[in-house]
C-alpha cells in the first residue's frame, strides 16, 4: 500500500500500575496480548493503512521501545504528570495532519479507517456499542466510563465524570485525527494552556486529552465523532488483560492483519 501522507504520535509514557507486574519491566504499550505486544499490532495496523511516520511519546521504560527504532520524544516527568504533559513534549510533531494514539489499546483496521475518513478537521472515535463492553469489563460501567455528549453532529462534552449511562452517548476510544488546520488550532490552544497553566480547569502537568479535547470544545472549536462499534479493545487492567473478549477481539484483529499481508 502506498504511503499515506499524515504522521501517527503514539502516547506510551504511562507508569502502567494497575497492570502490574506486567509493567515492571516495560511500558504498558508492550504488554503482549496473544503473544505479540500491543504496540506491535497497533503499529502494523498503521502499516497496513500505509502510516508510515510513527513518532512515539515516551516516558516509563523508554529505553525498552528504542530497539524500534522509531522517532522517540520523551516526558522525563512521565512520574507526576499525564497525556498534556506527554504531548507537550512530543511538540515539535505536531505539525501535518496527524493521528493522536494511545498506547495501551489495539484496534482494528476498519476502526483507523473510520477516524482517517472523517472529513472534519478535528475528529474523535467514538464507540457506540461501548455499554456491552464496560460491563464485561466491570460490575459498575459508571466507575470508567466517561461522559459523552453529542449536538448536531458534534461533540459538546466529553469526559467528566457521568451520573448515568444517560450521559453517555458513546465511548471515546484514545484515537483521535487532526488536519493540517486541526493541528493548527491544537498546536494554539496548548499554547495558551502553557501560559495558564491550566487545561480545562485542570492543572496542565495532570490534564488528560479528554481535558484537551474539552478546552478545545469550549472555545467553540467543533470536534467532530467517527462512530465505531466495537472491533478494538482497552487494556488499562490485570482484569482487562484477562478478559475473554479481549482475547477474542485481539484474535480477530491479528486475524484479518493475516489476510491482508
Amino acid at each position: 500500500m502506498s504511503s499515506v501522507d499524515i504522521r501517527a504520535i503514539v502516547l506510551v509514557a504511562g507508569l502502567g500500575t494497575r497492570l502490574r507486574p506486567l509493567t515492571d519491566d516495560r511500558p504498558k504499550c508492550l504488554v503482549e496480548l496473544e503473544g505479540r505486544p500491543m504496540l506491535e499490532i497497533q503499529l502494523d495496523v498503521l502499516r497496513g493503512q500505509g502510516i508510515q511516520d510513527v513518532v512515539l511519546a515516551a516516558g516509563y521504560r523508554a529505553e525498552a521501545l528504542r530497539p524500534l527504532g522509531l522517532p522517540m520524544c520523551v516526558n522525563s516527568r512521565f512520574a507526576d504528570t499525564n497525556m498534556v504533559w506527554t504531548l507537550l513534549a512530543a511538540r515539535e510533531a505536531l505539525e501535518g495532519e496527524v493521528l493522536l494514539c494511545y498506547g495501551d489499546i489495539v484496534y482494528s483496521p476498519a476502526v483507523l479507517r473510520a477516524v482517517l475518513d472523517c472529513p472534519h478537521d478535528i475528529c474523535v472515535a467514538v464507540d457506540l456499542d461501548w455499554l456491552d463492553y464496560w460491563r464485561r469489563r466491570g460490575e459498575d460501567p459508571l466507575l470508567d466510563a466517561e461522559t459523552l455528549r453529542l449536538e448536531a453532529g458534534r461533540i459538546v462534552e466529553i469526559g467528566q465524570k457521568p451520573k448515568s449511562v444517560d450521559e453517555i452517548e458513546g465511548q471515546f476510544v484514545g484515537l483521535m485525527k487532526f488536519s493540517g488546520v486541526g493541528v493548527r488550532t491544537l498546536n494554539a490552544v496548548l499554547e495558551k494552556a502553557q501560559d495558564a497553566g491550566v487545561v480545562f480547569g485542570r492543572p496542565l502537568e495532570k490534564a488528560y486529552t479528554t481535558d484537551l479535547l474539552s478546552e478545545l470544545i469550549a472555545q467553540d472549536h467543533a470536534v467532530h465523532p467517527a462512530f465505531i462499534r466495537g472491533q478494538w479493545v482497552e487494556v488499562d487492567t490485570l482484569g482487562d488483560h484477562g478478559l475473554d473478549i479481549t482475547r477474542s477481539r485481539v484474535r480477530a484483529i491479528l486475524h484479518e492483519l493475516e489476510k491482508s499481508s
